[in-house]
């Protein structure tokens, strides 16, 4: 055996290792921004149904009293005082309703994070509408 000869070393070198870190790094920075839309998607699909839950309740006190209760609720609180049933899933946006004894609006707006500002109501004609939630403004189905 030559006591001069190459030792064969195992492991990665360092230059298959930063390849491996910018790979990682390109793959990150196109997943994260579609996790990020995602998620900011599925807050505001749950406040929709949220909005839809709720107007089952006015609309259930219209079955029984053939009238809307008149009502003026600004937040969440005041919504979940009066309608006991009925508890938010999405804890990033703020309910409130205004009725009369012919209708009713009913409103979720973002309070926190990429949905802050964000508007969805619907109303008793079930009219639907989203303004200023970014790519995601316009009608909902």
């Amino acid at each position: 055996m030559d006591m001069y000869a190459p030792r064969r070393s195992a492991g990665f070198t360092l230059i298959e290792l930063m390849i491996t870190v910018a790979i990682v790094a390109i793959l990150a920075a196109i997943a994260l921004p579609a996790y990020d839309s995602y998620i900011t998607k599925s807050r505001i699909k749950t406040a929709q149904a949220d909005l839809v839950g709720l107007s089952l309740n006015l609309e259930n006190t219209y079955q029984r009293k053939l009238a809307y209760p008149t009502l003026t609720l600004a937040n969440t609180a005041a919504v979940t005082g009066e309608f006991s049933a009925w508890h938010p899933a999405e804890a990033n946006f703020s309910y409130s309703v205004s009725s009369s004894s012919t209708g009713y609006t009913l409103t979720a707006t973002g309070t926190a994070g990429k949905v802050s500002g964000c508007v969805i109501t619907l109303n008793n004609e079930n009219a639907r509408a989203i303004a200023q939630c970014g790519t995601y403004n316009g009608g909902w189905q």
